[in-house]
């Protein structure tokens, strides 16, 4: 029975410390992740192209939107949306409007805890997802 509560408690702290994070300054990032960022970067998401920056059809200045999801949401969703211990996110405005979105990203929803990111950055960054159809 202990034996099981350990393994629990150890695999609970393992899924807890890949949600959390944000205060990484990012200097190491594509070594991390083998160069992805760099690939997405140039690419953009979704295959549209350009320099993955500036603003996108929905007024989201991407780059900066792309800077808080790495730092919040990158952990369990993955730097390219397609989940490591969260959903995939590549189309999930599809699903979701910005402020429902919005709304997950400031309470919660399932196993992800609330309050992942605030203000600014949570604005930033649900607009952005909203826009992956």
């Amino acid at each position: 029975m202990k034996k099981q509560l350990l393994a629990v408690l150890f695999g609970s702290a393992l899924v807890l410390g890949a949600c959390g994070g944000g205060g990484d300054n990012g200097a190491d990032d594509a070594t991390e992740n083998g160069g992805e960022d760099q690939t997405e970067e140039q690419t953009g998401d979704n295959g549209d192209t350009g320099d993955g920056g500036g603003e996108t059809a929905g007024g989201v200045n991407a780059s900066e939107a792309k800077k808080y999801f790495k730092q919040s949401c990158a952990g369990c969703h993955g730097a390219d949306l397609s989940g490591n211990n969260g959903p995939n996110l590549q189309t999930i405005g599809s699903q979701y409007s910005k402020d429902q979105i919005l709304n997950i990203i400031k309470n919660g929803k399932g196993a992800m805890p609330g309050n992942m990111a605030s203000g600014e950055e949570a604005e930033t960054i649900a607009a952005w997802l909203a826009t992956k159809k």
